[in-house]
């Protein structure tokens, strides 16, 4: 009986319009800034052997307004042969993310986590295209696990603050 009463309190909440239960949309997608160097160019194009691929992540959220955040994933990769760069591409990608009566715990692991897992392929795609458009072999990221390494960057931010409340003991 309880559970019905339960159940009949619920819809009747939620029919009166107390929408309490979390949301997450996707408002949008887009490219912030790209940019293609070929500096070498066209004597990149005779280099022998592989090129040494550096690649940089950063991920970059902001509120923007009441429920929305924009979550910007910027990759920066660099390729140099023979001491000399063949190419270097940097992207900001971005989405903006309707974010509604999510727990503030919850906030943090979804906008370094999630958001970037979900930015991640078409981030991944635009470069390969702009890498292939330069004249080399589409470059091809391998997946990342962005919940991992927000869960390792919270145990090294966790050991951080274990060592500065140790030394302020001693």
């Amino acid at each position: 009986m309880a559970e019905e009463q339960g159940t009949a309190e619920t819809e009747a909440t939620q029919a009166n319009g107390a929408d309490n239960l979390p949301q997450v949309s996707i408002i949008s997608q887009y490219v912030k800034d790209l940019s293609f160097e070929n500096p070498n160019a066209p004597a990149v194009y005779q280099w022998q052997g592989q090129p040494q691929i550096d690649v940089q992540f950063n991920i970059g959220p902001q509120k923007i307004a009441d429920d929305v955040f924009e979550v910007m994933l910027k990759i920066d990769v660099r390729a140099e042969a023979a001491d000399k760069v063949a190419f270097q591409v940097e992207l900001a990608y971005a989405g903006l993310f309707g974010l509604r009566n999510v727990p503030e715990e919850q906030l943090q692991p979804f906008l370094l986590a999630e958001a970037p897992r979900i930015l991640f392929p078409f981030a991944r795609r635009i470069l390969a295209d702009a890498v292939r458009d330069g004249g080399f072999p589409p470059l091809m990221l391998e997946p990342i696990d962005f919940g991992a390494l927000y869960m390792s960057q919270l145990q090294a931010q966790g050991d951080q603050l274990a060592e500065i409340e140790t030394a302020g003991q001693a």
